[in-house]
């Protein structure tokens, strides 16, 4: 992959904007998401209201697909080197002796270098991905390699708003 120096040397504009909201876990409509993500696998239950007793959306989340235990949470990447930064669209795989074909498990949705993490961190759709969280997966390449990835919570920055706060 990209060396982070050869990505991004320093953000400015719109990059800066997209870097910082993916440190938050903030996330882009039609990238983060497809038609068949729920507030629930984006870790936002609480747009959702509890207390109405009917709602546009209400029928979609109360199908049976949405109760699946195999649906692809978001989630947050660390490549093992931080100088790594994935590329958008590399797949999480099951490994089966580290050749193709290799079932895919998720795909990585943004990735980007940190100034402020001082790394590459990368958001992600991955199957069961809140229940492998601690644990690593494998990231399938474009050029061909494989590296293993920690999956973390989506929020790498200021996890309880204080700094945005301030």
């Amino acid at each position: 992959g990209l060396l982070a120096e050869e990505r991004l040397g320093r953000g400015y504009g719109t990059e800066a904007m997209h870097v910082l909201r993916a440190e938050r876990g903030f996330i882009i409509v039609g990238q983060e998401t497809d038609g068949t993500i729920t507030p629930t696998d984006l870790g936002m239950d609480w747009i959702v209201s509890k207390k109405k007793p009917d709602f546009l959306g209400q029928r979609p989340l109360s199908r049976s697909d949405t109760a699946r235990t195999d649906r692809k949470p978001l989630g947050g990447l660390l490549p093992p080197d931080p100088k790594t930064v994935l590329k958008i669209g590399e797949h999480a795989v099951e490994t089966v002796n580290d050749a193709p074909p290799m079932p895919m498990i998720g795909h990585v949705t943004s990735s980007y270098w940190s100034a402020t993490l001082d790394r590459g961190f990368a958001l992600a759709l991955i199957r069961e991905g809140r229940a492998r969280i601690g644990s690593s997966v494998t990231i399938a390449r474009m050029d061909g390699s494989t590296l293993q990835a920690k999956v973390v919570e989506p929020i790498f920055y200021d996890k309880d708003g204080e700094r945005a706060r301030a």
